[in-house]
């Protein structure tokens, strides 16, 4: 049972700031497909795991963040993957850079495009719905971006950081990073990310700039059987 809102972040952030967003079948809860790819239990037991499967379709693809429900055979499972959560609670030094522009819906087809580079799979059509995005372009190309994706009361996760392979080396994704960071600690919330440990360079430049490992948290990826 999740003891803290960060232990379970999409159950936390459906059923409350994304609960506009939310499509529900009695304790489950999910981003819609177009989204986000997140499914969320409330408590795990045998209830919770039968409305799993009222929301997700057949040969659907889907994952879960902290707490996940016990899937039946009719499911693929891949191995629990733990990922860091990191938090930071004191404002960042802002490197000098290039502007950094707030993206609209007009801009989702370069997103995508960029996301689809380096950070396939998890961003979607309408991801931009879940917060505010931000980019750096570079003779009008978007060429980096990071914003904001889960939410809930006192909490922001940054996500979507990532950079073009050509323009890497120029601490861009750590001026965004830093950018948003600040904004969200300046409103009073608790701003958190996650980061693969295998992605050393990440979790190394967030632990460079002031974030702090809270808590090793599970990634559960699962697809839906057919019939």
């Amino acid at each position: 049972m999740a003891k803290h809102p960060l232990d379970n972040p999409v159950w936390s952030s459906l059923t409350s700031l994304h609960a506009d967003l939310a499509v529900t079948a009695g304790r489950a809860a999910r981003y819609p497909s177009d989204v986000a790819p997140f499914v969320a239990i409330g408590s795990e037991d045998e209830q919770a795991d039968d409305d799993v499967e009222r929301l997700v379709a057949a040969g659907e693809s889907v994952c879960f963040v902290g707490l996940a429900p016990s899937l039946s055979s009719g499911w693929s499972v891949k191995p629990v993957v733990p990922i860091a959560q990191m938090i930071c609670l004191a404002r960042l030094d802002v490197a000098d850079g290039p502007p950094i522009t707030e993206l609209s819906p007009a801009c989702v087809a370069d997103m995508l495009a960029l996301t689809a580079l380096v950070y396939p799979y998890y961003f979607r059509p309408r991801t931009i719905e879940m917060g505010r995005y931000f980019g750096i372009h570079d003779d009008g190309r978007l060429v980096a971006m990071a914003g904001e994706r889960m939410r809930f009361d006192g909490h922001q996760e940054i996500s979507a950081v990532c950079t073009h392979p050509d323009y890497l080396g120029r601490g861009y994704a750590q001026r965004l990073v830093a950018v948003l960071t600040n904004d969200i600690l300046d409103s009073a919330r608790v701003p958190f990310l996650h980061v693969s440990h295998e992605n050393t360079r990440a979790k190394s430049l967030y632990e460079r700039m002031g974030y702090a490992h809270r808590a090793d948290i599970a990634l559960l990826a699962a697809t839906r059987l057919a019939g």
